[in-house]
């Protein structure tokens, strides 16, 4: 057998060795971010558990957030709950550039793309909002934001939409995947069922 011969067997095994050692460090992220996620949600598991009358619910839908944020790599990101009485969405818990001004800004369920989420229950991964009909431009032309993709999901407890949580702009400037709005999803679940503990044990308080 020629060196010729030779050679082009041996580039073959060095470039499949070097394939497969980048998926193995590949492999070893995604595992790795799968052992974060799992602690963060066994994390606001256990804090949903632990409310009483007590609790500070606004620090503690903080802190959900924030590791909610964390979790999938959002650089911005919202909470807001609907007020019952005028069937709007108020922003409670705001983290990300526009923080300090943005607690309080009410929008009616169905305006943006929220408001979609909250009137239909339904979550929404949306890469490029400028190409999305849902979404209004309005918060962001008010605050001096610039919203480029987002992941958003409902609070639902029993029958109820209590709000939704949103995550905007990853910080490394990719997109969002499904993983990610799945797992904010189950963040969903666990602050809706944080909010109606929250309500429950206020309401059981005597007066």
């Amino acid at each position: 057998m020629s060196t010729g011969e030779l050679r082009d067997p041996l580039r073959f095994v060095q470039a499949r060795n070097v394939e497969l050692q980048a998926e193995n460090k590949t492999l070893h992220e995604e595992v790795e971010g799968l052992r974060n996620i799992l602690h963060i949600l066994l994390s606001l598991q256990e804090l949903s558990l632990t409310i009483t009358e007590r609790t500070d619910v606004l620090n503690l839908l903080d802190r959900i957030l924030q590791s909610a944020l964390e979790s999938i790599g959002a650089g911005d990101g919202s909470l807001l709950l609907v007020d019952p009485e005028t069937k709007e969405l108020v922003f409670v818990v705001v983290h990300g550039e526009i923080r300090e001004t943005l607690v309080g800004h009410r929008l009616p369920v169905g305006h943006g793309i929220a408001g979609w989420v909250a009137a239909h229950g339904e979550p929404a991964r949306v890469r490029d909002v400028s190409l999305d009909a849902r979404f209004a431009p309005d918060v962001d032309q008010e605050y001096h934001f610039h919203t480029r993709s987002l992941l958003c999901v409902p609070l639902i407890y029993g029958d109820r939409v209590l709000g939704v949580i949103q995550a905007l702009n990853k910080v490394n400037g990719e997109q969002f995947i499904d993983l990610e709005l799945t797992l904010l999803g189950i963040v969903g679940q666990l602050a809706a069922a944080a909010i109606y503990r929250a309500e429950t044990a206020v309401a059981s308080t005597p007066a």
